[in-house]
């Protein structure tokens, strides 16, 4: 199984969780996706996640200026962002509960 297709059904709940305790601009959530072990995770991915979680109203955004380049876009979790977290964090636990028992049965 392609780590790239499991990674389409969990990057809204990767980059919410990302984003839980500290802000993020584009290429810092990228590198802490990286870091936490989704080496796979792809560039437009995660900006084309954060413009889609920012349109539909989960994420606010700011500007950072920055002498080393472009000014930042930071994205900070909302109210309704938090809510959504919290129920996919308990759609993803029943879901992986789920698979758990079924490769369990496949031994």
């Amino acid at each position: 199984m392609e780590i790239s297709q499991l990674l389409k059904g969990v990057l809204d709940l990767a980059v919410l969780a990302v984003l839980r305790d500290d802000d993020g601009y584009g290429y810092d959530v990228l590198r802490r996706l990286r870091v936490a072990g989704l080496e796979e995770v792809g560039d437009a991915s995660v900006y084309g996640t954060l413009r889609r979680l920012y349109k539909a109203g989960l994420l606010t955004s700011y500007v950072v200026p920055s002498e080393e380049g472009p000014h930042r876009k930071y994205y900070s979790l909302n109210e309704p962002g938090r809510r959504r977290l919290t129920e996919s964090v308990s759609t993803w636990r029943s879901f992986a509960s789920a698979m758990e028992q079924l490769l369990k049965e496949a031994k």
